[in-house]
């Protein structure tokens, strides 16, 4: 595929009061497990905040997951990172095995957006794409 860049969008949506319960039923084992140590950091600057952060983030990795349509994706989590730029904007590095899948899709580009209030956090990403997956 050539020319213009083929769009692919990943959507989740994640109750924080899941997450809060895991990192309370499981501890840094779960937080370990699914974040970077940059995201922790960020997430635990403000505490009140902290379980609508990492649902955020967590919603973001499965979005990228679904937009990259990554089938296996078990131990992906940290290899997806959210980051904060100097002006506040998020956006997304990958390592490792995502960025191997990104690369092989030829995703240029991933744009993302975070949301939360109250209950619920939710993320959209959008790949640019050049290369349609193989059957």
């Amino acid at each position: 595929m050539t020319g213009m860049p083929m769009m692919r969008v990943g959507v989740d949506l994640v109750r924080v009061r899941d997450v809060t319960e895991s990192v309370n039923t499981f501890g840094d084992r779960y937080l370990q497990r699914l974040f970077t140590p940059a995201e922790l950091s960020y997430a635990r600057g403000d505490p009140t905040r902290m379980p609508e952060r990492l649902a955020a983030r967590f919603a973001a990795k499965e979005a990228t997951i679904k937009a990259l349509g990554m089938a296996e994706h078990e131990g992906a989590w940290r290899c997806i990172e959210v980051i904060r730029t100097a002006s506040g904007r998020c956006e997304l590095l990958l390592h490792g095995r995502v960025r191997v899948a990104a690369d092989a899709l030829g995703a240029t580009s991933l744009a993302i957006s975070l949301s939360h209030e109250h209950e619920y956090a939710a993320a959209v990403v959008v790949a640019a794409v050049h290369r349609l997956p193989e059957a």
